[in-house]
């Protein structure tokens, strides 16, 4: 069976759903080029748990998990089936690293999951498990939360962790038209950080990348990017995508594929 890579994507807005711009494009692209995946395991800061949780479902309902937008964006549904062998597995894989577990039979998929796969996956044949994300842990701790999951890879399943390369919401204003200088300033350092493969620098963002506190408030969002990378092996090779899509000025929308080197 032919070893998946992993993948970080950007999903921005809810919005993203209806307005793919450039991001949604290439992820389209990119999945046109991508072996066809067993199956799906995503994990999106929109499930934030005291510890890991993993869907179980075999038919995961769509989860709209936000307020005030076009009705359009509460009609789309994403009805792709679970796998909940693929679940057992995961969890199997994570107590083997030392991290509990526990099966979420009723748990649907969020919009950090849904909304990308719709622009990649678009007739939701494909299965999907989502893991959650447990608060207050380091970078580190999420690197090595990949790496436990990483052996999936090898099974057929693609591992794509969803969340933002900039996430400010405090300076959303929803007219913006330039791009500010510190989402280009940190998404540049991001890019520069992957392709040397500095993974010491990547996990320590917070202190050594330019704006790293404007561009992530809060640090929820970027985690995702440390679990794709984690779970990509020892030294993936990182391709950027929608580098010049950013949303209200400060939503940078990168996505990056890992692939063993």
């Amino acid at each position: 069976m032919t070893t998946m890579p992993t993948l970080f994507v950007s999903h921005g807005a809810p919005t993203f759903a209806l307005e793919p711009g450039d991001a949604g494009s290439e992820l389209a692209a990119l999945a046109r080029t991508l072996p066809a995946p067993r199956a799906i395991l995503v994990a999106s800061p929109h499930w934030m748990t005291a510890g890991v949780s993993v869907t179980t479902s075999e038919r995961p309902e769509t989860i709209h998990d936000f307020g005030g937008f076009p009705r359009p964006l509460y009609d789309l549904r994403y009805p792709a089936p679970g796998a909940p062998e693929l679940a057992e597995r995961a969890i199997g894989l994570l107590a083997a690293a030392g991290v509990d577990a526990r099966a979420e039979p009723r748990r649907g998929l969020d919009h950090g999951a849904w909304v990308p796969l719709l622009h990649m996956y678009p007739d939701a044949s494909v299965p999907v498990v989502q893991v959650s994300m447990p608060g207050r842990r380091p970078a580190s701790w999420f690197h090595a939360f990949g790496q436990a999951l990483s052996p999936l890879r090898e099974e057929g399943v693609l591992i794509v962790g969803s969340g933002s390369l900039t996430h400010n919401l405090y300076e959303f204003t929803g007219g913006a038209t330039g791009t500010e200088p510190y989402v280009q300033a940190f998404a540049q350092w991001i890019a520069d950080t992957l392709a040397a493969n500095d993974v010491d620098a990547l996990l320590d963002y917070r202190r050594l990348a330019p704006h790293a506190e404007r561009a992530h408030p809060t640090d929820e969002h970027l985690m995702p990017l440390m679990f794709a990378h984690g779970a990509a092996g020892r030294h993936p090779v990182a391709k950027r995508l929608a580098a010049s899509d950013v949303r209200y000025g400060m939503l940078a929308m990168d996505s990056y594929v890992f692939d063993a080197s």
